[in-house]
């Protein structure tokens, strides 16, 4: 039995045991940084400036404690619902662990959704009490109130100083539960002890609903054991280590983040918490993290952004950047394949001489941007363009692309930094199994798998074997030596009309790949007798070339209708489709007048494309795209 197995089948039953632990063992140590604001009349402050501040595992215990015995003044018992919606940021770790350690089940909803979908969530999940982040989050329960008869409290993290009163709603501050948590624990020292030793290892701990592509969502039942396992597997995988020094800023919402807390507390590193997107390029040489995680839509931003840049300068400048670029994919190529023959990373002199210049002349600027410490950035949620990845990697910044779902409590596979294999998600995460069925299909089992969706057993058993294998729903296949790559959606792989199957994300990735210009891409054929796309351009990168090209004071959507815009993609298709396989090619592609977004119901919370949304919404175009042509 490996150290690995051995830790794993010795783990505790709860996330709430494991911090109960760390507290025990590193009381002093910093657990996590986050942003206050700097006082407007301070010495060395100005208004609107920030500073980050620091939790030692004491000090979060001591407010974690709180946060849980003020639950338990309110009433809230083992496995009652106590939902969360609030963008990533200290308080809501301190709420999700305050509801573990009480014995609570964290119901988890994004703070952009509506109020209809956050009723539907409230009431679902039949949740009691509700921490919401500021009035906005409040008022949408408000809203639907008559439909939540369960519901019988809301802490605001952010709070006005009056609130008119609420019929039927007690509200307070978190600073006021943590008050009555505090009173309460004077005559309950160890109520926080007996309430976790009391937890088991298949007790509920979180229902996350996933942000489906159609449809209301399901409520992914977790158990306390999921994290648990998922904390530990983190850590004896290599991912997350006690020197780390961590960025969060992905939704906690989302699965993908909150497995993080996990490892972070089985580890013991330190975690800056800032969910503000607008905030990432600013934070990273502050906090000078050595590892993250992002959606890949971040990683492509970044790139698109660097050649954005180099574009603009022109001349020789713009010239380098793409031998650098070329430079950094071949190196990745070379050493990557190296490495799978002979187990070792090595390139030919000639590359390596290049690589180095080109490190001096580039490479070095990129890791600057991201801190200068990053060992390694784990991307997830979404598939990321093999060229991107491998451009990063030559850069010497790897991003370590995983596997998971909120079913799975989201860490399955994942790239380990020693070891990256670009465009796979790596190995399973020990403890973890992979296998691929007859038609292609990847099926995972293992202590992270859910225990079902809330209420909905016929839904639970179309996916979740009695014998424990879960179906994603994912393509993909597996190699000898345990490297999983998802080749796609299996309800978004499509046929045209000549019986061809289509792999669109495959399409999709290798266009963003080509073109930076671009912000997301939808490619369609289903049926067709051939393929198209909708293209939305991203508007930091596309704007700057407008201006250079007789269309400055243009809107984006004048911009994106105009001539000169549509030969400049026009190139950049007829360049992917001299990549791709006759049926693949992209015959004819339309530019969307805004970019795809959460707001609009086009985009998961996660950014995945919601491909019938977008379809629907631009029936027109496609409709356009195809007249004409005989698609029997």
């Amino acid at each position: 039995m490996s150290s690995a197995q051995s830790m794993i089948e010795r783990r505790p039953p709860s996330v709430a045991h494991l911090f109960l632990s760390r507290v025990k063992a590193t009381p002093d140590r910093e657990a996590y940084r986050f942003p206050v604001p700097v006082d407007e009349h301070a010495a060395d402050g100005a208004p609107g400036a920030e500073q980050w501040r620091s939790l030692t595992w004491a000090q979060t215990a001591e407010r974690v404690k709180a946060v849980a015995a003020g639950l338990m003044a309110l009433g809230i018992e083992a496995e009652d619902r106590v939902s969360i919606a609030s963008a990533t940021r200290i308080e809501w770790i301190l709420a999700d662990l305050g509801n573990m350690c009480a014995g609570a089940a964290t119901t988890t909803i994004y703070p952009s959704t509506n109020s209809d979908e956050t009723a539907f969530i409230l009431a679902n999940s039949g949740s009691r009490a509700l921490f919401a982040e500021n009035v906005k989050q409040l008022e949408k329960a408000v809203e639907q109130q008559d439909q939540l008869p369960d519901l019988r409290w809301v802490v605001l993290f952010d709070a006005p100083a009056e609130l008119p009163p609420y019929q039927g709603l007690e509200v307070l501050t978190l600073a006021e539960l943590e008050k009555r948590g505090a009173e309460y624990l004077t005559g309950h020292p160890d109520a926080i002890e007996k309430a976790v030793d009391a937890l088991d290892k298949e007790q509920l701990a979180t229902l996350i609903y996933t942000s489906g592509t159609t449809g209301r969502p399901k409520g992914v039942r977790l158990v306390h054991d999921c994290w648990a396992y998922e904390g530990i597997a983190q850590e004896e995988s290599g991912l997350l280590a006690a020197d780390d020094v961590q960025f969060m800023w992905l939704p906690l919402s989302h699965v993908f983040g909150k497995t993080l807390i996990s490892g972070q507390i089985s580890t013991g590193h330190v975690m800056a918490v800032d969910g503000r997107v607008d905030r990432i390029i600013h934070n990273l040489p502050a906090i000078r993290p050595t590892v993250m995680a992002s959606a890949p839509r971040i990683f492509e931003k970044v790139y698109n952004g660097i050649a954005g840049r180099a574009r603009a300068e022109g001349g020789a400048k713009y010239k380098i950047f793409q031998w650098a670029a070329k430079v950094a994919r071949d190196h990745a190529r070379v050493s990557q394949a190296n490495r799978i023959a002979t187990g070792r990373d090595s390139v030919p002199f000639a590359l390596g001489v290049q690589h180095a210049i080109a490190d001096k002349l580039v490479y070095a600027k990129i890791r600057a941007a991201f801190g200068g410490r990053l060992r390694g950035a784990v991307s997830g949620s979404a598939a990321l363009a093999p060229e991107i990845g491998y451009f990063f990697v030559g850069a010497g910044v790897p991003i370590l692309e995983g596997y998971g779902l909120s079913e799975t409590s989201a860490g399955s596979c994942v790239n380990r930094s020693e070891d990256v294999r670009v465009g796979t998600v790596g190995k399973a995460l020990p403890g973890t199994e992979v296998r691929i069925a007859e038609d292609g299909e990847i099926l995972l089992r293992g202590p992270g798998i859910m225990r079902g969706y809330h209420n909905l057993p016929e839904k639970t058993a179309e996916v979740l074997e009695p014998d424990g294998w879960f179906h994603t729903e994912d393509i993909g296949e597996l190699s000898a030596d345990g490297f999983l790559r998802i080749t796609d959606r299996k309800k978004d792989l499509f046929k045209t009309s000549g019986g061809k199957y289509v792999a669109p994300s495959e399409v999709e990735g290798k266009f963003k790949a080509i073109c930076p210009f671009v912000s997301n891409v939808l490619v369609i054929g289903n049926g067709r007798n051939f393929c198209t796309a909708l293209i939305a351009l991203d508007e930091t990168v596309i704007m700057p070339w407008a201006a250079d090209h007789g269309l400055a004071g243009k809107s984006y959507a004048e911009v994106s209708a105009a001539p000169e815009t549509q030969a400049l993609i026009n190139g950049f298709i007829q360049r992917l489709n001299g990549e791709l396989q006759r049926w693949q090619t992209v015959k004819k592609f339309h530019l969307l007048p805004r970019d795809l977004d959460v707001e609009h119901g086009e985009l998961t919370p996660s950014l995945k494309i919601k491909r019938p949304v977008v379809e629907q919404t631009y029936a027109d175009a496609v409709a356009e795209m195809y007249a004409g042509a005989n698609e029997a």
